[in-house]
């Protein structure tokens, strides 16, 4: 991957490679779920132990191969189990829960020492080729480079992903050699140990080969983040959400929808977010950890950690940063950001406004070029509007300050003192007009000339 983050912890979709590994796992409901962690197991670890709690890791501190790594995994659960030993990848992001299902299934069905999940690939160079008798049971695995041309036109591959009785898989570890130029324990030579033994190698084939690719590069991590987000956004359109463009829209495994939301071009939806029944969301639009009513409208716009209530609207070019909350029928316009304010129903910020740290009640209006002073330079400080306010332009709001239900402020005014309900605030200095300053300190310009202009016209009739 060259880079300083583990393999298994790049993320796509809003899920590591290991944490999709782990939730498709998961949907067995296994007695215990194992991480074998080697390189960078630090970072591993402490990831797990945010993402899944429950998770038990076993480490593997030489890399001495997959047989090995299986091996301290059984460990860690004392060296045997009864049941099934279901072994995957940890990078392998598009493996599903159905096809590990499928696949436990079928060895127990099959009655199965060993059962291979497999994959049916348009091109399998490369690849270790599924080898079967005529009773459909695996004879062997044979690596691309040691294949002949019989078995090299054979398109069912090895995944990697295997199913195994678990007191078999723990005797037949012990016997797997390490003569081979890797000097390695291989967990492929499991199979040939118990067949040898009489045992049955079965195998299970995916329905889709795109599931079992391992990400090995960034150009895999992004044909994987494309598959992963296609799926996701093909559930969500057969759930009745409008997607207008899903080539340009990217959604995270933690999104929900609700039946006509509408997704339009550019939209990016991460974490938690949530769109309400028949919201439209977009286009060019961020959101991350976001609940939008229903019937809201969200424009052009980056939001995270926001709740926008029913029939409110934000946008074009808001950004609603964590702990805003707008109310139903709210407005949150253009060139607006907001912080940690709470915006009651019906009320409005149309233009080109810092909220930040506040309360404002219901159907208040707040004026263009409106600020929050909320920071005295070592605290934050809460500003309050009430309900049916009307707040005039260019307003500062220097906090802590209240300002009472159908109050008025005048545009230009500065508020650092309480303004009583039913009021008008006015706090800004009188105008006066110098006149003739212009000829005197601009003489020759053309503001001078254009003002001299004027004044040679005549008056105007009343």
């Amino acid at each position: 991957m060259k880079s300083a983050t583990p393999k298994v912890l790049h993320e796509i979709c809003g899920r590591s490679l290991v944490g999709h590994v782990l939730a498709a796992a998961g949907e067995l409901d296994p007695a215990n779920l194992v991480v074998v962690v080697g390189h960078a197991r630090e970072q591993v670890t402490a990831h797990l132990a945010e993402v899944a709690p429950e998770v038990r890791t076993a480490v593997q501190a030489e890399q001495n191969g997959t047989g090995h790594a299986v091996r301290m995994g059984l460990e860690e659960l004392g060296g045997s189990v009864d049941g099934t030993v279901v072994v995957v990848c940890g990078d392998t992001p598009l493996l599903t829960g159905e096809t590990l299902r499928r696949l436990s299934e079928t060895h127990v069905a099959d009655g199965n020492a060993v059962t291979v999940l497999t994959a049916e690939v348009p091109d399998a160079t490369g690849y270790g080729r599924i080898v079967r008798d005529g009773s459909g049971a695996v004879t062997a695995i044979v690596e691309h480079k040691d294949a002949s041309d019989e078995v090299r036109a054979i398109r069912e591959i090895n995944s990697g992903v295997f199913a195994f009785d678990g007191a078999l898989l723990a005797d037949a570890l012990k016997k797997v050699r390490t003569d081979n130029s890797q000097g390695e324990e291989y967990l492929t030579d499991v199979l040939g140990i118990l067949r040898e033994a009489g045992h049955r190698v079965g195998a299970s084939v995916a329905g889709d080969h795109r599931e079992i690719a391992g990400i090995n590069n960034r150009v895999q991590l992004s044909e994987a983040r494309r598959i992963l987000n296609e799926r996701l956004l093909t559930v969500a359109m057969l759930s009745g959400v409008t997607v207008v463009d899903p080539a340009s829209t990217w959604v995270d495994v933690g999104v929900t929808f609700e039946r006509d939301a509408v997704v339009h071009p550019g939209t990016q939806l991460h974490g938690g977010t949530h769109l309400g029944e028949g919201c439209e969301v977009g286009p060019n639009t961020r959101l991350t950890d976001t609940l939008v009513g229903a019937g809201a409208r969200v424009d052009n716009t980056v939001a995270t950690g926001a709740e926008v209530g029913p029939e409110a609207s934000v946008g074009p070019f808001a950004y609603l940063r964590p702990g805003t909350r707008l109310a139903r029928k709210g407005k949150i316009g253009t060139y607006v950001e907001t912080k940690n304010a709470s915006i009651g129903e019906g009320s409005k910020v149309p233009h080109l406004s810092y909220v930040g740290d506040a309360t404002i009640g219901e159907y208040s209006n707040i004026g263009a070029a409106s600020v929050f002073v909320n920071y005295d330079g070592q605290d934050k400080h809460h500003t309050t509007v009430g309900s049916h306010c009307r707040t005039g332009s260019d307003n500062m709001f220097v906090a802590p300050v209240t300002v009472g239900d159908g109050a008025y402020t005048a545009a230009g005014s500065v508020i650092t003192k309480d303004v009583p309900p039913g009021s008008l605030a006015v706090a800004r200095g009188q105008q006066r007009n110098i006149e003739g300053w212009v000829a005197r300190k601009r003489p020759g310009s053309a503001a001078a000339k254009a003002a001299e202009a004027a004044s040679r016209e005549p008056a105007g009739e009343d």
